[in-house]
């Protein structure tokens, strides 16, 4: 869909170089690059951290169990999408969205950068910016592509964000196959470091195309005064010198593990939700309709947390099993472990335009909460489907690399299915001058899930997860879509979609 001439986004300055993108302007191709650059170095090191964090020493990982390396992993997710409620806050508040997104930026290079050096503290340092900077950089990155549309120019709105999640799919496709192919193959770092060239690129091009950008997100759309500044920056330096301080001590005394991180990030999935919640359901501008919405979305909430939870499996559980269970040998090569999670991206590109076909047929014939239960019962599916190859594999040894395939495409179908629904019923059923604050608190049921997610590993050992634990997963996730059918018409009722 090309922009039509008389809509010229609100701020676009005059004598913009015309459409160069599938019929869209500049300002749209610097940040269509952008994101998925952004993206490219974030689904590279989903490929290969939790491979990287549990090889030997020797071998150039760190080192760690099976479990703990889970844990890592889980907290570094978790970790992006805690980071994401300040991040969009500092967009809002005190940097504008175009500079916010542009030290977003800057910081994942330089993370990645760090990850690059072959030596354990940088990598910790590395994690620590990349999931700062992607919290600083996603939320912004929206407000500043929503910022250029005209309020009633919906169409042209839709059109733009389905182009972007296009790219999010496009660049994890391809992440796993390069990044993966060169950390397994060559060596973890070289790995991380072709991640850093594609951010620096990300942000050269930014900076490069940012002159059609006018004065949107120049500046904070809520500037906060000088005074409340300096007291958040207080409090801001008191919150973070407490954690600091307890884990430098940590460090010191040489007691420090990966699973004291995990339980300070698993504390505050938890515990930054409930704030959220309670603070909504109190303030005095939501009304009482608006109230019983929001409490029935806690029920969404919860399935969402246990979907994602199941989700980052795909990088842990299944990549163990990738690497210890799965034969690939395939016409004469090895494939690398990392590179069958490209198959869930695939699965969302091949997916999603059917789902879209689908809910538009039904109507209001299926609910939210009804597409929610499918797109649990698909993720249930795929855990069983890894069940039976764990059970095969038991005997076997090696399974065909087909199972993993099959799995990793079901998990997309899923995400497919409940990930758009889910965005969709937050800014639905949110009161209209709460939206962004409803729909931050969405993604926060992603970190809670993946916090929470990463304790999974404790439960497969130091070989290949077995078919008992997969059963238990897929039996969960059944379940809960089960529940979710149940109460379906209730939940329709009160959430009024």
């Amino acid at each position: 869909m090309t922009l039509p001439a008389t809509v010229r986004p609100a701020g676009e300055p005059s004598g913009t170089a015309p459409p160069t993108l599938l019929g869209r302007p500049r300002w749209f191709v610097t940040l269509f690059a952008t994101d998925m650059w952004e993206r490219f170095s974030f689904y590279g090191m989903q490929a290969i951290l939790f491979l990287f964090a549990a090889a030997p020493s020797a071998d150039g990982g760190l080192g760690l169990s099976n479990a703990d390396a889970g844990m890592l992993f889980g907290a570094y997710t978790a970790a992006i999408f805690l980071a994401s409620l300040p991040g969009g806050w500092l967009g809002d508040r005190v940097f504008g969205s175009y500079r916010a997104t542009l030290y977003g930026a800057v910081v994942i290079a330089a993370g990645h950068l760090l990850m690059a050096l072959p030596t354990v503290p940088t990598v910790y340092v590395g994690l620590i910016f990349i999931a700062a900077g992607t919290g600083l950089l996603k939320p912004n990155m929206a407000g500043l592509l929503s910022a250029f549309y005209p309020g009633e120019a919906t169409a042209e709105r839709d059109a733009g964000f389905a182009i972007f999640y296009t790219s999010i799919q496009i660049s994890g496709l391809i992440a796993p196959l390069v990044v993966g192919g060169l950390g397994e193959g060559v060596n973890w770092h070289v790995g991380f470091g072709v991640a850093a060239v594609g951010m620096g690129l990300g942000v050269w091009q930014y900076l490069r195309g940012s002159a059609s950008f006018g004065e949107i997100g120049r500046n904070p759309a809520r500037p906060l005064p000088s005074a409340e500044r300096r007291r958040v920056l207080v409090l801001s330096a008191a919150a973070t010198a407490v954690p600091a301080a307890l884990f430098t001590a940590d460090t010191l005394g040489g007691t420090f593990t990966i699973r004291h991180l995990l339980a300070l990030v698993a504390v505050l999935s938890l515990a930054v939700p409930i704030g959220c919640f309670r603070t909504l359901l109190r303030h005095r501008d939501i009304s009482p309709p608006e109230r019983t919405r929001l409490r029935a979305y806690i029920a969404l909430f919860l399935a969402s947390a246990l979907f994602w939870a199941l989700h980052v499996q795909g990088g842990s559980l299944l990549s163990l099993f990738a690497r210890d269970a799965t034969d690939r040998d395939v016409l004469g090569l090895r494939l690398p472990a990392s590179w069958f999670q490209s198959a869930t991206p695939l699965a969302i590109l091949l997916s999603a335009p059917f789902f879209a076909w689908l809910w538009v047929r039904l109507g209001a014939r299926i609910s939210a909460t009804a597409k929610f239960a499918l797109g649990m019962f698909a993720m249930g599916g795929s855990m069983l489907l890894m069940s039976l190859a764990a059970w095969h594999a038991h005997s076997a040894g090696r399974v065909s690399p087909l199972w993993l395939v099959g799995t990793f495409l079901l998990m997309g179908a899923a995400e497919a299915a409940l990930a758009p629904v889910g965005m969709s019923v937050a800014t639905a059923i949110a009161p209209a001058s709460f939206r962004s604050q409803v729909v931050g608190v969405f993604w926060l049921s992603a970190a809670l899930g993946a916090g929470f997610g990463g304790n999974a590993m404790k439960f497969a050992g130091s070989s290949a997860p077995g078919a008992v634990l997969f059963l238990v997963l897929g039996a969960v996730a059944v379940g809960a879509g089960a529940v979710l059918l149940v109460f379906a018409r209730g939940l329709a009722r009160r959430l009024g979609v």
